[in-house]
């Protein structure tokens, strides 16, 4: 027996090395993670079963000869069902569970929370023995298997793991109310032909015709009757035989509100939808209407407004983003890095300037990068100009052009780079960390933009990193010859005049604290002497008060 842990919370020797014994000597079951891509294809499997009972078993009872010709065919499709459900109770019971951020995995506490959650209740009830009734009853009572609709809540739970992890979510919303509105429609036209067989088929012109005569007598017209009627009575359309009897009154009235119900939720529905479309896009997109009404407004010359208008329509078109960081700003720092990492690492491991780096600077630069999209005949830079970015070519090709605009010495295309040296202060640089060529866009070019106070920020923490980017770029300066070997010389030798000066400097006021130091001891001490002497003084002066002078003690 184990001895009971101390009260102040401290595990006695050797519990620790126990409880991983245990736990290595525990064997490992076979458990799902709920937030796994195992578990939620066998979600998707699951809609398929739940579906086929909503749509089937209300269409057979209310559909005789559907029941009748295809018996074979429903009873296996039925126990097929019937299958699917068991084995998703056992996928249940292999389910994982997180507690405190932690995935269980032990099998045990996966039943035991499975068998004391409401879950099973419902799972149990669906699949509850019901067909025995057809002994009684006969085989053409597909009603008895209606406890099958119980697994509803496991469609839903599918469709909310599709919805987030789809591409497209919103189409999936309208088609999932598509679905919504197919299976309402669906089950009032069963409805309807079921009033009309108690009311008798033909028997006024607003129940389904006789069955007698053989062309509505079969299976298929019988269902897209019924499912027009409903469609035009659910959908407030109108064009429907008018109601004669009470109970038809009754039914044409409860779908008038089911349709008003149902005309206001799909309404609801599908401006939330659009309205979220809405602000996803201006959350990817810069307002286009508002750029225009600000150049209406100082009558911007109507070529320049034209350029701004293609611009726009260039990035809805190709979904170009220009405020990234923005979209991500709510996913955690680490969880940005990776998706930046994971999208633009590549572009920025082919710059040459980078290839060296350790992957800790790359991941941060990473985070520094801006895309930018640039117009027709639009300059990046220009000759002369204060190098203040670099620029990595993501799509397009750009042009470096003379200075009358027109001559065009190189083209630059997908995945080159360029501006690189004048975000890094190179000692002895004779372009002075200004630009020395003019480019110019050819078509739309897709950019990457790295600013000099990102990267300066950036090298802050990697001091071994910036030592080898500048000793990079001076290895390119000097290929391109753009490096003055001497003024970097004359600059290396008056930066080690000036760390020789201030480390003088330092030296000397370190000897100035060690002077003041001891000035200062030699003041506290004379005080204390100065104090001694003075006390002493008055004991003296107390004991000559107390007598009668001098002579008074003897």
């Amino acid at each position: 027996m184990d001895p009971p842990l101390p009260s102040s919370g401290t595990n006695p020797p050797g519990t620790e090395l126990r409880s991983t014994c245990l736990a290595a000597a525990t064997p490992r079951t076979w458990v799902l993670d709920p937030a796994g891509e195992l578990h939620y294809w066998w979600l998707n499997v699951m809609v398929l079963p739940v579906l086929y009972n909503w749509v089937v078993i209300i269409c057979r009872s209310c559909f005789p000869s559907v029941q009748q010709e295809l018996l074979a065919m429903w009873l296996a499709l039925d126990y097929l069902s019937d299958l699917l459900y068991l084995l998703d109770i056992a996928v249940r019971f292999h389910t994982g569970f997180l507690e405190q951020g932690i995935l269980v995995q032990d099998r045990a506490q996966t039943s035991r929370r499975y068998l004391r959650s409401w879950h099973l209740l419902w799972d149990a009830a669906a699949v509850l023995p019901t067909d025995l009734l057809y002994l009684p009853l006969g085989p053409h009572v597909p009603a008895v298997r209606a406890n099958r609709l119980l697994r509803t809540p496991r469609l839903f739970e599918a469709f909310d793991r599709q919805e987030m992890r789809t591409a497209h979510p919103y189409a999936f919303r309208i088609a999932k109310l598509m679905l919504y509105v197919f299976v309402a429609i669906h089950w009032n036209a069963c409805a309807y032909f079921a009033l009309s067989g108690a009311l008798g088929y033909g028997t006024d012109t607003w129940v389904y015709p006789n069955l007698s005569q053989p062309v509505f007598a079969r299976p298929l017209r019988q269902y897209l009757h019924s499912f027009y009627f409903s469609t035009l009575t659910l959908t407030t359309v109108g064009n429907t035989p008018d109601p004669s009897r009470q109970e038809e009154f009754l039914f044409m009235v409860a779908d008038c509100l089911l349709a008003v119900m149902g005309f206001a939720t799909i309404m609801g529905s599908m401006s939330s939808v659009i309205s979220n479309m809405s602000t996803a896009e201006a959350a990817f997109y810069p307002d286009a209407e508002r750029v225009r009404g600000y150049l209406r407004l100082h009558r911007v010359a109507g070529g320049l407004e034209r350029r701004v208008a293609r611009w726009h329509q260039h990035l809805h078109l190709h979904k170009k983003l220009t405020n990234e960081q923005l979209v991500l700003q709510h996913l955690p720092e680490r969880l940005r890095a990776e998706v930046a990492v994971s999208v633009h690492l590549a572009t920025l491991r082919k710059v040459q300037l980078f290839q060296t780096c350790e992957q800790g600077l790359l991941e941060e630069l990473v985070l520094k990068l801006r895309p930018q999209v640039y117009s027709p005949g639009e300059y990046v830079c220009r000759k002369g100009d204060i190098g203040r970015e670099m620029y990595f070519i993501r799509e397009g090709q750009l042009a470096v052009v003379g200075d009358d605009g027109r001559t065009q010495y190189a083209v630059l295309g997908e995945g080159l780079y360029f501006g690189e040296i004048s975000i890094i202060n190179i000692k002895g640089n004779k372009s002075g960390n200004r630009r020395t060529a003019n480019i110019k866009s050819i078509g739309y070019s897709d950019l990457f933009c790295l600013s000099k106070e990102d990267l300066r920020e950036v090298l802050a923490e990697f001091p071994a990193a910036k030592a080898a980017l500048e000793a990079k770029g001076r290895e390119i300066l000097l290929r391109m010859d753009k490096l003055d070997e001497h003024a970097e010389a004359a600059q290396l030798e008056r930066q080690q005049a000036a760390e020789q000066r201030t480390t003088a400097l330092e030296q000397a006021l370190d000897a100035l604290h060690t002077k003041f130091a001891r000035l200062l001891a030699e003041l506290e001490s004379s005080a204390l002497k100065l104090a001694l002497r003075i006390e002493r003084l008055e004991w003296q002066t107390r004991g000559w008060a107390g007598g009668e002078g001098p002579e008074a003690g003897q």
